[in-house]
Parts: structure tokens; C-alpha cells; sequence
């Protein structure tokens, strides 16, 4: 099989590192520090792709119409200089100091034309959903995930090292494991016994203790991704330690996505009427740019306040979501939730996304229509939760431009959940 060949413009006095990492691949590698030499040869040439490893963007549209697939390696880390890579039809923005893995996971991304994929949210509604896409070929996953949660180990180890909370990235890098499971099992074990152990996740832990030796939480998780060998990319939505607050309909207002989730100081039944964190986050700038040069991007599903909403009230992600050429797909909640979505039906979920996103961006959204035993919603309305049903979709379109879905999407074992492989299945089928 003939190999892939990588056209390489870098005017770094340290691009021996950029070449190292190239040598890992299967790929015929040149690399060239004169502009002008390079832009002839890739004229000539015409390579599978161009990379080009600078801190200065190229102000000019010779390389997209050359028609060859490219991708920058910046220290630019800025929204607007992401946003300029895009306009001028760079195929993907890599941004420095970068992970080696992730990058080779970029480069092969457009070698091998590779669909894009980034997915919002949180807590077990994007580890289901992760579990089932990893499973679709040719795919670059990217997950970006909630940095909110205040609750539980999460919340103790914030507290304890004022450190971002590694649950939910947790649940993510496990979902995306391609490590064997015994070790999946050991990151996901839950100490049951010790004072100051019990409650915690192992994993957890070793985030925690990642964070301190890396400098960040964010290097954590890469660090961790790579003891995992995940197949895709696990980001957090900031780097900023932020709490999440909710004002209510009658005016109560709540710090702590903790205290929101747990339906704490008000009676469950009232409506959030505002969400916002506090301070105000700085979004991450890798996943600005993954945002930015996806083909599709999944929100949800998840709690729609506490994990779906906290990404979409993050200025930088609101930004990223109105402004990327990506398609958006809604993957709507199966059961309503007392404290956050109590009573609401499809319309209520999909109206307060298309809030927060600040506009109808959307391109699809999924409703399930799974039709559930008597049994689990019983048990369910014990606790005061309904199914979301499919219906009202004339009043949704009043709304949305959004293709509305319907679809088998969930199981129905001791709890309600969509279904890892019918959710794979449906998105396979709408990608394809």
C-alpha cells in the first residue's frame, strides 16, 4: 500500500519534536522552512496533506485552493485566532503545546477523511453515548465535558485542592478505554471503607494526584488518556474553577451545581428561569477549535440544566456553537428530573437549549419513543419523574428549523437510560 504522503511547513527552531512524532506514522514525511520552496512544492506535489507548524497564520487562500486537505500547529490560542484559521479554510487548528497522541489522532483524522465528531455534556448521559460511537469506524471522537459539578468525591476533592472536578472526565477517558477492563474496573472503583476514602472513586484520585504532578487538570487528562490508550480526545469545557448558579422562578437563587442537582432549598417543582457560572469561565481553547472544525456536534443527553445547559452558558462555547459550519444534533432527555426539569416535556428541553445556545442553531434534534413497561415508570413516578415523551412535534417545529428524529432509543433495565448501541446505530445511520 503506497504511503501517505505529509507535506511539512515549520519555521520552529524546535520542529526536531514535531518531526519525531511524524516518524511514529506510516507516512512519507517532508519538511521544508522556506515558504516559498514549500508552497511550490506542494503545487507540484500535491501531497495528502499539509501541515504547517508556525506561529503565523498564512494570510492568504493559497493552500485551500490547492484543494489539499491542512491543518496549523499554533501557540495562538485566542477565539479570534481560531476563528481566522477557519475563514481562510484551514482544515483543522492544532494548538500547542499539544499531546502526542492527540495529534497523531488529528493528522490521521484528515488523512484518512475521517468524520469529526465533538460531543457536549456530562455526567452518565455522555458516557452511554461515548460508549456506543467509539464503536463507529472511521470517526474522530472529541468529548467536552462540564467542569460544573460540585457534589460528592468530585466536590471534596475541589474542595480539598481547589482543583477542576474529575468525575465526569473520569466517566469519559473510561468510555473511550481501550485499555483491558480490568483496568477500566480499577479506575471506576468506589472506596467503600476509610473516612477519607470512602465515597471516592480510584480514579478520581489518580486525576487528582495527575493535576498536582502535570500543573493542570487538563494535562491530567491527557496524562490519563494515555495510561487508558483512549480511542478519541477527552477535554474540559474550562480551565477555570467556576461555580454554577440558578435563579428560580420565584426569584430564590441557587450556588452549586450540587445543591441545583439535589433539588436543595426550594420545592422541586419550580422552573430554572436563568443559569450562569460564577466567576464567568474562560472556554478551553482546544475545545473552542474542536467545536470549530467538527462535522457534527452532539449536545447532550444529560441533565439538561446541571450538565447540558453548563456548557451551552459558557460564552466561549456559545460562541464556538453559532459560528462553526458543523451540524448540531439535540439528543433530548428520556425522563423528566424534580429540582431541574420537573414536568417538562420535549418542547420545554429543546426550548431552553436553543436559550442558552443563544439562537436555533440547530440542524436535528433525536426524541425517543421507546415504549416503556409499566413497572419502571411506576418506580419512576414514585420519585416524580415522567417519560419526555415524542409528541408535540408541530409545536417543536414553531420553534426549531431542526429535522426532528424519532427513534428506539432506550433500554429499560432497574433505570431508564438511552441505549449505548440503538443511540450508535441512529447516529451512524444519520452521518452516513
Amino acid at each position: 500500500m503506497t504511503k501517505k504522503r505529509v507535506l511539512v511547513y515549520s519555521d520552529r527552531k524546535g520542529r526536531q519534536v514535531l518531526i519525531d512524532v511524524l516518524s511514529q506514522l506510516p507516512i512519507e514525511a517532508l519538511v521544508l522552512s522556506s515558504r516559498n520552496e514549500f508552497l511550490k512544492k506542494a503545487k507540484v506535489s500535491r501531497p495528502d496533506l499539509i501541515l504547517i507548524d508556525s506561529d503565523r497564520l498564512f494570510k492568504d487562500r493559497t493552500l485551500t485552493e490547492l484543494g489539499i486537505p491542512s491543518a496549523i500547529v499554533s501557540p495562538q490560542k485566542e477565539p479570534a485566532a481560531i476563528l481566522k484559521a477557519r475563514k481562510l479554510g484551514v482544515s483543522d487548528c492544532i494548538l500547542s503545546p499539544y499531546n502526542t497522541r492527540e495529534l497523531i489522532a488529528h493528522i490521521n483524522a484528515l488523512l484518512y477523511k475521517k468524520t469529526r465528531i465533538t460531543c457536549l455534556g456530562g455526567g452518565t448521559g455522555l458516557f452511554t453515548l461515548l460508549f456506543g460511537l467509539k464503536r463507529i469506524p472511521n470517526l474522530l471522537l472529541t468529548s467536552v465535558v462540564s467542569m460544573s459539578d460540585s457534589g460528592g468525591s468530585s466536590g471534596r476533592l475541589r474542595s480539598s485542592f481547589g482543583i477542576l472536578p474529575p468525575g465526569d472526565v473520569r466517566r469519559n477517558l473510561v468510555a473511550l478505554s481501550d485499555a483491558p477492563e480490568f483496568m477500566n474496573q480499577v479506575i471506576q472503583h468506589r472506596f467503600k471503607k476509610g473516612k477519607e476514602l470512602r465515597d471516592h472513586s480510584f480514579g478520581n484520585l489518580f486525576l487528582t494526584a495527575l493535576a498536582e504532578i502535570k500543573g493542570s487538570m487538563a494535562e491530567a487528562v491527557r496524562a490519563m488518556g494515555d495510561v487508558l490508550n483512549i480511542q478519541g480526545i477527552v477535554l474540559p469545557a474550562t480551565n477555570t474553577l467556576t461555580d454554577l448558579v440558578a435563579r428560580f422562578e420565584n426569584s430564590k437563587v441557587v450556588y452549586g451545581e450540587g445543591k441545583i442537582d439535589r433539588a436543595e432549598e426550594r420545592h422541586p417543582d419550580l422552573r430554572i428561569m436563568e443559569l450562569w457560572h460564577r466567576p464567568e469561565p474562560k472556554c478551553n481553547p482546544d475545545a473552542y477549535a474542536s467545536i470549530m472544525f467538527s462535522d457534527y456536534i452532539i449536545i447532550g443527553p444529560g441533565d439538561l440544566y446541571t450538565s447540558v445547559c453548563a456548557n451551552l452558558c459558557i460564552p466561549g462555547i456559545r460562541d464556538a456553537i453559532q459560528k462553526t459550519e458543523a451540524k448540531k444534533i439535540y439528543l433530548s432527555n428520556l425522563m423528566t428530573k424534580p429540582g431541574e426539569t420537573a414536568h417538562y416535556t420535549a418542547y420545554d428541553h429543546i426550548a431552553e437549549v436553543i436559550k442558552y445556545m443563544g439562537g436555533d442553531y440547530l440542524d436535528y434534534i433525536f426524541l425517543s419513543n421507546t415504549k416503556f413497561s409499566r413497572k419502571p415508570i411506576s418506580e419512576y413516578a414514585r420519585k416524580d419523574q415522567e417519560p419526555v415523551l415524542a409528541t408535540g412535534i408541530d409545536h417543536i417545529q414553531k420553534i426549531t428549523k431542526a429535522r426532528i428524529l424519532v427513534a428506539d432509543l432506550a433500554n429499560q433495565q432497574e433505570l431508564v437510560r438511552h441505549d449505548s448501541e440503538k443511540t450508535r446505530i441512529a447516529i451512524q445511520n444519520l452521518i452516513s
